[in-house]
């Protein structure tokens, strides 16, 4: 017997199949309603909020994150866990700047709650506002100042032809906290690992050292492994902010890898949060790691170096800057990286909605 087709309701195809979907447009939903862009910078999500987010009080973007998580932290779920994202999903809130020259600030939200700053959040939110004219710069290389929690970031958009080609930024003072660290993890053994801050700390490891290999096939095992290392590290290794209190926290843990690419110095798979896998090769995580390679003597100011991911893709980063923050000796990261545009959302939260504040499954 042939197949039947057509069976849809006939209305609906009048107009060479095509919906009637400009009744979409006077559809007004029940419940609170979230205009979002959503992005990702070499493969990692970037999820901008636009409208109807509550923008939080506070004279400082770490008096504002705690405002969210204190009275608001139940959008975060709602937006970034399913069923409208993913335990990988992260986030952005875009607030009112802090400092009079800059031109926006930044929150930064992800599975378990909210950064202090995020290399690949700068790169795409920059590429966002741009590209939608919520900024309007000119080329080809517009500057734009960014408050974070962490500190002023200054981003750079090369633009051609009207799009955002990349973008770069100047991070905040990045530096090595500690160094030839040892720890004991149950069924692995005694690990060496450094600490490194380039808006957030991170412990690094070398991925050998603990069996592993930074390549998709070992991504389960990745997770297993750096939340163990971050936790014991935690326990063990107290970490203090010269100057912030609220950002002494152990943020991950990245593994380091050899480079598949004969052109890049090595590869990166950052475990952070609750066990989320940065896609990107993390731009704090680089920043700091430029640090520690400063820190040892390897990497001098105005050498670039590349930096894989666990997908293949790269940052470039580069020290552009010596200097002293607190008692740390210090380096002003570059970090330069691609972004794209992957839809535009409004998210609905149905108040009879059981799931309405979202769930993760792992």
């Amino acid at each position: 017997m042939s197949p039947v087709y057509g069976c849809g309701h006939p209305a609906l195809f009048e107009d060479s199949m095509t919906l009637p979907i400009d009744t979409i447009d006077n559809w007004r939903p029940d419940g609170l309603t979230i205009r979002c862009i959503d992005a990702h910078t070499e493969g990692e999500p970037l999820r901008v909020i636009l409208a109807g987010y509550p923008q939080p009080a506070g004279g400082t973007l770490l008096a504002r994150r705690n405002e969210l998580q204190t009275h608001h932290d139940a959008l975060r779920t709602a937006l970034l866990w399913e069923p409208r994202g993913h335990a990988d999903m992260y986030g952005c809130l875009i607030t009112e700047p802090i400092h009079e020259n800059a031109d926006f600030g930044v929150l930064f939200l992800h599975n378990e709650g909210y950064s202090t700053m995020c290399g690949h959040g700068i790169i795409a939110v920059t590429k966002v506002v741009l590209e939608t004219g919520i900024l309007s710069k000119s080329e080809p290389e517009p500057q734009i100042l960014i408050d974070t929690p962490a500190g002023l970031v200054t981003a750079w958009a090369y633009i051609e032809a009207g799009q955002v080609q990349s973008v770069r930024f100047r991070n905040v003072p990045s530096y090595a906290h500690a160094m030839d660290q040892f720890v004991d993890l149950s069924d692995v053994g005694r690990i060496r690992y450094d600490i490194g801050f380039g808006g957030a700390y991170y412990a690094y490891v070398e991925a050998e050292e603990v069996g592993l290999e930074t390549s998709p096939e070992y991504y389960s095992d990745l997770i297993h492994v750096g939340k163990m290392i971050k936790q014991t590290i935690i326990a063990d290794l107290p970490i203090v902010h010269p100057y912030e209190p609220d950002m002494g926290f152990l943020y991950g843990t990245v593994f380091i890898g050899a480079a598949k690419s004969s052109d890049a110095h090595s590869c990166h798979v950052c475990v952070f949060a609750d066990g989320e896998v940065d896609r990107s090769p993390t731009g704090t995580g680089v920043s700091g790691r430029l640090a520690l390679l400063h820190a040892r003597g390897e990497l001098a100011p105005d050498e670039p170096i590349i930096i894989e991911s666990i997908i293949g893709s790269s940052f470039t980063g580069m020290i552009t800057e010596e200097l002293r923050f607190g008692p740390h000796k210090a380096i002003i990261p570059e970090i330069e990286g691609r972004a794209f545009i992957t839809g535009q959302h409004t998210f609905i939260l149905d108040p009879q909605d059981p799931f309405r504040d979202g769930f993760l499954l792992r």
